[in-house]
Formats: C-alpha cells, sequence, structure tokens
C-alpha cells in the first residue's frame, strides 16, 4: 500500500516484504528489479495523471467479537488475530495488543517504503532490522486523568542497513533515506489525524 518514488520527482515504487530482520536479497539484481518496477508502474502512474480519482485506492480490515472475553479477533493474512486488553490496562497477556499491531503494519509500511526509496536511489542494501517503539499512557484510556493523552505517542521507527563495504553511502545520504521514507510511508502520515469511529446496528 505504500508509494514512494521510482525517482526524487515520479510516482510510487513497490517494496519488499519486511519482518523483524531481512536478510540477502534473492532474485533480480538491484537494476533489474529497479527496471522491473519502473516498467510495472509506468502505465498505472499514466493513469493518475489521466484520471486522478482513479488513485483513490480502498481498503478494508474485518474484525469480529468471536473469541471470549473483552477482546476482538482480526482477519489477518497470516489468519485471525485476537487482540485484547493490554496487561496496563488490565489484561493478562494472552491476547495480542493492539498497539503492537499498530506499530507492526507501521514497521512493514515503512520497511516497503524504505527499501523502494532505497532502490530508487541506487542504493544496494544487503540486510537489514527494523524495529518501532513508542509508549501509551494508560491513565489516559482508562480515564484516571482526562488530561493524559489517549494514543500512542514517541513512535520512533528505526532500521540499520548492511551495506556494501564499497557502497561510498555518507551519512546524509542515509538521512536523505529517512526523510524520504517518512515522507511516503502511507501508515505514519496516516497517524497525523484519528479515524472516524461509526457504531450502527447489524
Amino acid at each position: 500500500m505504500t508509494a514512494p518514488p521510482t525517482s526524487p520527482s515520479t510516482g510510487p515504487s513497490a517494496g519488499p516484504s519486511t519482518g523483524p530482520s531481512t536478510g540477502p536479497s534473492t532474485g533480480p539484481g538491484p537494476s533489474d528489479l529497479r527496471a522491473q518496477v519502473r516498467a510495472a508502474q509506468a502505465p498505472l502512474k499514466q493513469r493518475y495523471r489521466d484520471d486522478p480519482a482513479s488513485a483513490r485506492t480502498p481498503l478494508r480490515a474485518r474484525a469480529g467479537f468471536a473469541d471470549p472475553g473483552v477482546t476482538a479477533t482480526v482477519d489477518t493474512w497470516a489468519g485471525p488475530a485476537r487482540a485484547g486488553l493490554h496487561e496496563a490496562t488490565g489484561g493478562d497477556g494472552s491476547d495480542a495488543c493492539s498497539g503492537d499491531m499498530l506499530l507492526e503494519a507501521l514497521l512493514a509500511c515503512a520497511g516497503v517504503t524504505l527499501r523502494s526509496v532505497a532502490l530508487a536511489s541506487g542504493v544496494d542494501v544487503l540486510a537489514a532490522t527494523g524495529t518501532a517503539e513508542a509508549v501509551f499512557d494508560a491513565r489516559g484510556t482508562l480515564g484516571v486523568d482526562r488530561e493524559a493523552p489517549v494514543g500512542v505517542t514517541d513512535v520512533v521507527v528505526t532500521f540499520d542497513l548492511t551495506l556494501p563495504e564499497d557502497s561510498g553511502v555518507d551519512e546524509e545520504q542515509l538521512a536523505r533515506l529517512a526523510a524520504t521514507t517518512e515522507r511516503y510511508c502511507v501508515v505514519g502520515r496516516s497517524l497525523r489525524e484519528p479515524p472516524r469511529v461509526v457504531v450502527r446496528r447489524a
């Protein structure tokens, strides 16, 4: 879903699958992959220029109260994930934490975006490890203190990249990769505005 540019002034680019760590790449080399991505995206970018409304891409997630307790079971690509109360708010730790799931989605999006940006910039990444860290104030969500924030704050996404010894990539280039990733990460940008919640009869 991420849409970073294939060059500093062009449209979206595809990216990798991400996890706690990505090892050496397999498949096409960077040049071949860059050409494949650009070829695949060229007709899409032209369509979006000709018909901007067609670029509005719907997304959807589904969940239900199929499991007992204060839980919500979400359908995911890997199967159902049951989210429940965090231990800081009365849970027993047996259910997934939605805050962690949020960071996982953010890390996946940022990882895809970063790898796309690196590919477009000609930066060969041999391996990478990404982490997403944040905090939430339990007083806010429990209503203990109305002044306490309700939400995840102090979010930091960090990627440690393994680059070829002769890459010549300096700290300024790494900073540009970070800035461009932050600019084009869809999930990260979405955190700027709270969602609208609707509750209705089935």
